[in-house]
């Protein structure tokens, strides 16, 4: 049986590839499972630096297994939905920059996972969808409630969330949806410069400048001010810090500890 998720690392980069290419990397619960487990371990090895996720075959992922949807009980589907929720919330939470490879269909849940990202790297023949209500389904699934108006806007959110229209990669880079769109053949070398020019820098700075991001989304100004200064104090006190003053003033790139 072939594995659902490849796990490959390389100089600090560790890749998360999902791997169901004759099902357009649709995630059943095994493979949901597996990618929860990966990232937690990924978080967890201070030998990672960044993470990749991507997809196998001709698509970065298809959404949720439609195989999934048996009857169930409204108790069991709302431990269903809510543990497709997982990888998203780990995503979310890792104090590692994670850098989506986008192709081919961005759909459902797959659009959810590469929303909860830091980046989005994406190709010119991608396809990004939030296809929900198309199936008479909430539109607000798998995360894209919150994530697609805090990226897009909210009449763009609406749009997308509401219609379950198609948006290409050219609309999605305009939009904000995505970080970067190159064609299909300069992908692995785009994902693979973005992905070592985090893992070079300070594993400590990379946390807590994630950490300011996603924790502003929900707080006032004041609260993200107090921890905006918090984090400063702490990185100002590190071996880094000194390590990248001493290499500016050098004129050479800094080596981080991540101490």
């Amino acid at each position: 049986m072939t594995e659902k998720l490849l796990i490959t690392e390389n100089a600090g980069i560790r890749t998360l590839t999902l791997n169901r290419p004759e099902k357009l990397n649709a995630i059943d619960i095994e493979l949901l499972d597996m990618l929860v487990v990966a990232l937690n371990d990924a978080g967890a090895d201070d030998g990672v630096r960044a993470v990749v996720l991507a997809g196998s075959g001709k698509s970065f992922c298809a959404g949720a297994d439609i195989g999934q949807m048996i009857d169930r009980t409204p108790r069991d589907w709302e431990e269903t939905v809510d543990h497709y929720l997982d990888p998203i919330r780990v995503i979310s939470a890792l104090d590692k920059a994670v850098i989506a490879r986008c192709h081919g269909n961005v759909f459902g849940g797959g659009l959810g996972l590469a929303m909860a990202c830091d980046f989005r790297v994406a190709t010119d023949n991608a396809v990004f969808c939030a296809p929900f209500v198309k199936l008479a389904l909430a539109g607000c699934d798998m995360s894209a409630g919150y994530f697609l108006p805090r990226l897009v806007g909210l009449g763009r959110a609406t749009d997308m969330m509401m219609t379950g229209r198609r948006v290409e990669a050219a609309e999605a880079l305009a939009m904000g949806l995505v970080s970067r769109v190159v064609t299909e053949d300069d992908l692995d070398a785009e994902v693979a410069k973005l992905a070592g020019r985090l893992a070079a820098g300070a594993p400590k700075t990379t946390a807590f400048t994630k950490r300011a991001i996603r924790k502003s989304l929900d707080r006032d100004m004041e609260a993200e001010f107090d921890y905006e200064i918090f984090a400063q104090v702490q990185c100002l006190q590190s071996p880094d810090h000194r390590e990248g003053v001493a290499a500016f003033r050098e004129g050479r790139k800094p080596d981080f500890k991540g101490e």
